[in-house]
C-alpha cells in the first residue's frame, strides 16, 4: 500500500534503471531547499556549550574568509561546525554519496571539501587557529564539552586558558600591507 502511494523516480543514466528515490523531484527539491546553512542544530549545540563554558564568540564574521560559524577573537580561534554529509567527514557513516546522480553529488561534495581546506589555510595565514567540529560529535553534550575544552587548551576542571594576541581580519591585514 505504501509503495503504491509513493511516487518513485528512476535514474535514467543508471544502466539497470534501478529505483533509487521514493519522492518526486519537486518534493526532493523542497526538502533540499529546507537545508539550512546557518543556525543548524549542531551549530546551536556548539554555541550553547561554548557559552556554558564562559566562551564568548562572534557568529559568521563577514570580515573573515569563509565566514566561520564561530569566531573567538579573544582566543584567536575559529570553529567550523560541519555536517558530516555535506563536508565529507572521514570515516563517518553519514558521509555517503547519494545513489541518484552520484557523479553530480561527488563533484559537489568534493568542491565543498576543497573550499573548506582553502578557507582554513586563509584563516591560518591571518593568525587564527582553526578547528572543525563535526555534526556527529555534537550529539553527546559531554563529548562536545571535552572537544571544546581541548581546543581551548584546558584541563577538564578548569575554564579556558588566558587569551592570546587577537589575530587579524582581512581588512586589517590589507591595511597593514598598504601602509608598509
Amino acid at each position: 500500500m505504501l509503495q503504491s502511494l509513493r511516487r518513485q523516480t528512476v535514474n535514467k543514466n543508471s544502466p539497470d534503471n534501478a529505483v533509487v528515490d521514493h519522492v518526486s523531484k519537486t518534493k526532493r527539491s523542497q526538502i533540499m531547499r529546507a537545508v539550512r546553512n546557518t543556525d543548524t542544530a549542531p551549530e546551536i549545540a556548539v554555541r550553547r556549550t561554548a557559552h556554558g563554558l564562559g566562551l564568548r564568540y562572534r557568529l559568521h564574521n563577514r570580515e573573515l574568509p569563509g565566514k566561520p560559524d564561530l569566531a573567538f577573537p579573544r582566543w584567536g580561534v575559529c570553529l567550523l561546525v560541519h555536517g558530516c554529509f555535506w563536508h565529507r567527514h572521514p570515516g563517518c557513516p553519514r558521509a555517503t554519496v547519494p545513489k541518484t546522480e552520484s557523479e553530480f553529488w561527488l563533484e559537489k561534495l568534493t568542491k565543498n571539501v576543497e573550499r573548506d581546506m582553502r578557507v582554513k589555510k586563509q584563516l591560518e595565514s591571518l593568525g587564527w587557529q582553526v578547528a572543525t567540529i563535526w555534526e556527529c560529535e555534537t550529539k553527546k553534550p559531554e563529548v562536545l564539552k571535552g572537544l571544546l575544552l581541548n581546543i581551548f587548551c584546558c584541563n577538564a576542571g578548569d575554564g579556558p586558558n588566558q587569551p592570546k594576541r587577537r589575530p587579524r581580519t582581512v581588512k586589517e591585514s590589507q591595511s597593514m600591507e598598504s601602509s608598509t
